[in-house]
C-alpha cells in the first residue's frame, strides 16, 4: 500500500482496493437519493436483474409510477414504528401482492443455480463525499443494492486527525434524523477510522453518541492491550477492507448477525413500553480462529425421546436468532413411505408491533437446500420456524419441477397431517396448556384453514373462540349453548297474561312429515363481538338475558367465519349489534305494538332530519330495560358487504358513505326520554333531543364521525346549561 499522508488519499485508496479486490462498483455522489437514502439506479438494476416477471407485474399494476411506488412503499417499512431496514433487507417487502426481495444470501452448495446467479448479482458499490443534507458531506458510504448500509469518516494520523476528530464529528456535525442516519431505517453502522484504530456505531444520538471499538487488539496473554498490532506491509486497520467489508461477511453480518436489542422500560407517563436499545454496550471483539458452523448430528436427528425441552429451546435461539421462549414445538420423525425428520416451533408474536413472517428451512441430509420453499412447506407454516430435512429431495431443487411432482405434495400434506394432530391431541389432552396458546397460535390455525380444506377438516371441532366472560369454548360447545329465550305465554289484548295451548292440525303434521326434512331445518346462531369496548351494551344486553357470544377481534375472524358458514349450512355467525333478540324485549298486546308502529311514523321524519339519513329504519320496541333509550342495529349482511367494499374500495373514496345502508335504529318505549319525545314532537327541543338519542345509539355502535362528534360535544353542553338554567 502507498504511503497515506492526507485524508484524501486515504479516501482514494480505500474506494481502489473496495473495486479492484473486493468487487465494488464506485459510483458518483450525484447519483445518492438523500430523500431516501438509495442509489435508486442501483436498486431497479437489482431488481430488475432478479426479479424480472414480479417487476414486469408491478408495472403492469403501477404503470409508470412503478418506481415511485416501490421506493415511497420500502421507505415506509424502514420508517414505521417497528420497522428497519435491517428487517427489509432480510425479508424482502409484499407490494401489490408481488414479493420482492432485496438481497439474496450466498447459498450452502452451488446445486441450485439460479439462488447462485441471483447471489451474485448483489451490487455492492460505493460512494465518496456523500452529501446527507445541504450542510453535511460524509466520507465514504457503502451500498448493498442500492441501499446505503454503512457510513465512514476517515481520518489521516500523518496530517495530525485521529479516530477522535471522527467521533467528535459523528456527535456534533451529523443530524441523526437525516434519512441517512436514521436509526433503523438509515445506515446500519457507522465507522469512525484513522491508519490505526477503528470505532463504530449504529445509532446517532448528537453528544450522547456511543461509540464502541472495533479493533482487534494488540499484542497476546498478559502483554495484550487495546487498539490494534502494527503490520510491516500494511496499516493496522487492514482487516476493515481485508475481512469486514467482503461481499460474503456483509451479506452474513446482515441476515445472521446484526439485531436490534430490545427491552421493556417505562416512558415518562410511568407507563412500560418495548424499546431498542443500541447499540448494546459490549466490548466487540473480531475472531479470527475458526469456529465450527455446523453441528454434526443436529437436534432434528436424534428421537423425540432423545430431546429435553432445554435442548429444543436452545437450538430455537440458535438457528432463528429469536430469544423469545416458542410457545411449543412439533417433532417430525418419519421412516415410511419417505424419510422426512424436522422441528416445526410455533413462535410467540406480538401482533401489533411484529409482522407474521416465519423461516423453515430446508435440508437434504444436512445440507442446507433454502428457506421457505412453499411447494414443500403448506403455504400456513410458513408463519412457523423450523428446519425440515428429507434426503428424498433433489438437491438442485427446481420450482418448476416441485410444482409438478406428486411426491412433494404427499410431503406437504404430511406436513400439515402432523400439525392438525399435535394441535388436535393438546385439545384433547392438554386443554388448559392449549388455552394459555390459543391467542398466539390461533392466527395461524384459522389461515391454515382457509388455505387447507383437509386441515380445516381436521381441525374445526378444535377451533377455540373466547366468549365474552373469558372462557374458551369449541364450535361444538358454541353450538350447544343455550338459545334465546322463548316465552311459552302469551298475551291477551289487555295486556294480561294467559295460558295458550298450541293445537296442531293432524293433516297438516302428516303434511310436514313428507316434506324434505332439510327445507325446515333452522340454522343455528353464534352471536360474536368485534370490540368489547365498542360494543359494551350490546354485551351488557346479552348478560341480562343470560345470553354469550364469542369474541372475535383478529382481521383474518372475517374470512374466516365466512368459510364455517360456507362449510356448514345449519351455522350463521351474527354480530351482537345486529338485532336486538326477543329475549331483550317484552311481550307487548296488539294495542301496544299498533300505537308503537303509530308512533314511530311520526317519528321517523323527525329523525331522518336529525340524522341526516332518509335510509333509516326507525322502530319503537318494549325493551326489559328501562335505562336503555335508543340502540342502533345493522344487518349482517349489510355490515359484511359495507366491510367488503371497504377492504376493496379505491383512494380517495368516501368511507362515511357506507355507514347507512342496513340502520335501524330501536327506540325504547318504556325509557322515560323517549316518552317525553313521543309527547312533545312538536316542542322546540325535539330536535334537540332526537339528534342526541341517534347519536348516543351511534356511539355504541360505532365511532362518531370528526364533524358528528364536534356536534354532539357542543349539543351536550347545550342540554347541560338548560338543565342548569331551571
Amino acid at each position: 500500500m502507498n504511503d497515506i499522508l492526507t485524508e484524501k488519499q486515504y479516501q482514494a485508496e480505500l474506494l481502489g482496493i473496495l473495486r479492484d479486490q473486493n468487487g465494488y462498483t464506485i459510483r458518483k455522489a450525484t447519483d445518492f437519493d438523500r430523500r431516501f437514502a438509495i442509489d435508486r439506479a442501483m436498486l431497479f438494476g437489482f431488481l430488475n436483474d432478479t426479479q424480472p416477471e414480479t417487476m414486469e407485474k408491478l408495472k403492469k399494476l403501477h404503470k409508470e409510477r412503478t418506481e415511485e411506488t416501490i421506493v415511497s412503499f420500502i421507505n415506509a417499512e424502514c420508517t414505521k414504528k417497528r420497522g428497519s431496514l435491517l428487517e427489509v433487507l432480510r425479508h424482502g417487502v409484499e407490494i401489490s401482492g408481488q414479493k420482492l426481495e432485496l438481497m439474496f444470501t450466498k447459498p450452502a452448495t452451488t446445486f441450485n443455480k439460479d439462488l447462485m446467479r441471483k447471489y451474485e448479482m448483489n451490487r455492492f458499490t460505493v460512494m465518496e463525499e456523500v452529501w446527507a443534507n445541504d450542510k453535511e458531506r460524509i466520507d465514504v458510504v457503502i451500498f448493498l443494492n442500492g441501499f446505503a448500509i454503512i457510513s465512514m469518516e476517515l481520518k489521516c494520523n500523518y496530517a495530525g486527525q485521529s479516530t477522535d476528530d471522527a467521533i467528535v464529528q459523528y456527535r456534533t456535525e451529523r443530524d441523526p434524523k437525516s434519512r441517512l442516519f436514521l436509526f433503523k431505517a438509515g445506515t446500519l453502522v457507522n465507522f469512525a477510522m484513522d491508519l490505526h484504530e477503528v470505532y463504530m456505531t449504529t445509532k446517532l444520538d448528537g453528544e450522547k453518541t456511543f461509540f464502541l471499538p472495533f479493533n482487534r487488539g494488540n499484542g497476546e496473554g498478559v502483554n495484550a492491550g487495546a487498539g490494534n498490532a502494527p503490520c510491516e506491509d500494511d496499516y493496522p486497520v487492514h482487516y476493515i477492507w481485508d475481512d469486514i467489508l467482503t461481499k460474503d461477511t456483509i451479506l452474513d453480518l446482515i441476515s445472521k448477525f446484526i439485531f436490534i436489542k430490545t427491552e421493556e422500560k417505562e416512558n415518562e407517563n410511568g407507563e412500560k413500553e418495548v424499546v431498542e436499545v443500541s447499540p448494546a454496550k459490549d466490548k466487540l471483539k473480531i475472531v479470527k480462529r475458526p469456529v465450527p458452523l455446523n453441528d454434526t448430528q443436529p437436534l432434528w436427528t436424534k428421537s423425540p425421546s432423545e430431546c429435553s425441552d432445554d435442548e429444543y429451546k436452545e437450538f430455537y435461539r440458535k438457528v432463528f436468532m429469536d430469544y423469545k421462549e416458542p410457545l411449543f414445538w412439533i417433532h417430525l420423525n418419519m421412516d415410511y413411505p419417505f424419510n422426512l425428520k424436522g422441528i416445526l416451533y410455533f413462535p410467540k408474536i406480538n401482533m401489533e408491533y411484529e409482522s407474521i413472517e416465519g423461516v423453515i428451512k430446508l435440508y437434504n441430509n444436512q445440507v442446507f437446500i433454502a428457506d421457505n420453499i412453499k411447494e414443500v412447506i403448506p403455504e400456513f407454516l410458513m408463519l412457523l420456524k423450523g428446519v425440515i430435512d428429507c434426503p428424498d429431495l433433489p438437491l438442485n431443487v427446481s420450482r418448476s419441477a416441485l410444482q409438478n411432482d406428486g411426491f412433494v405434495q404427499k410431503i406437504s400434506d404430511y406436513i400439515s397431517k402432523k400439525v392438525a394432530d399435535k394441535l388436535a391431541g393438546m385439545c384433547k389432552t392438554e386443554k388448559e396448556e392449549y388455552e394459555k396458546y390459543w391467542d398466539d397460535i390461533s392466527p395461524f390455525i384459522k389461515y391454515g384453514c382457509l388455505k387447507d380444506d383437509k386441515f380445516c377438516e381436521k381441525m374445526t371441532d378444535y377451533i377455540l373462540f373466547k366468549d365474552i366472560d373469558g372462557r374458551y369454548m369449541t364450535l361444538p360447545e358454541c353450538l350447544e349453548l343455550p338459545d334465546k329465550k322463548e316465552s311459552e305465554e302469551a298475551t291477551g289484548e289487555d295486556g294480561e297474561k294467559v295460558e295458550a295451548e298450541v293445537v296442531e292440525d293432524e293433516k297438516s303434521s302428516d303434511k310436514d312429515k313428507d316434506k324434505d326434512k332439510d327445507k325446515n331445518k333452522v340454522r343455528k346462531t353464534i352471536y360474536y363481538v368485534t370490540d368489547i369496548q365498542q360494543q359494551s351494551q350490546y354485551i351488557n344486553m346479552f348478560r341480562e338475558q343470560g345470553m354469550n357470544a364469542v369474541v372475535l377481534t383478529h382481521n383474518i375472524d372475517q374470512p374466516f367465519i365466512n368459510q364455517l358458514e360456507s362449510k356448514n349450512e345449519d351455522i350463521k355467525f351474527m354480530r351482537i349489534d345486529a338485532d336486538i333478540t326477543d329475549s331483550s324485549k317484552e311481550e307487548s298486546t296488539k294495542k301496544e305494538k299498533k300505537q308503537n308502529e303509530k308512533d314511530a311514523k311520526t317519528l321517523t321524519e323527525l329523525f331522518h332530519e336529525v340524522a341526516g339519513n332518509d335510509k333509516l329504519t326507525v322502530k319503537l320496541e318494549v325493551l326489559k330495560n328501562e335505562g336503555i333509550s335508543s340502540v342502533l342495529t345493522v344487518s349482517e349482511e349489510s355490515r359484511r358487504m359495507q366491510d367488503m367494499m371497504k377492504m376493496y374500495s379505491v383512494g380517495g373514496m368516501d368511507m362515511g358513505m357506507f355507514g347507512s345502508e342496513g340502520e335501524t335504529l330501536v327506540l325504547n318505549s318504556r325509557n322515560e326520554l323517549v316518552k317525553y319525545l313521543i309527547n312533545h314532537r312538536d316542542s322546540e327541543d325535539a330536535k334537540l333531543f332526537a339528534a342526541q338519542l341517534y347519536d348516543l345509539a351511534v356511539i355504541a355502535n360505532r365511532p362518531l364521525s370528526a364533524d358528528a362528534m364536534t356536534k354532539f360535544v357542543a349539543r351536550s353542553n347545550e342540554i347541560m346549561l338548560k338543565l342548569a338554567e331551571k
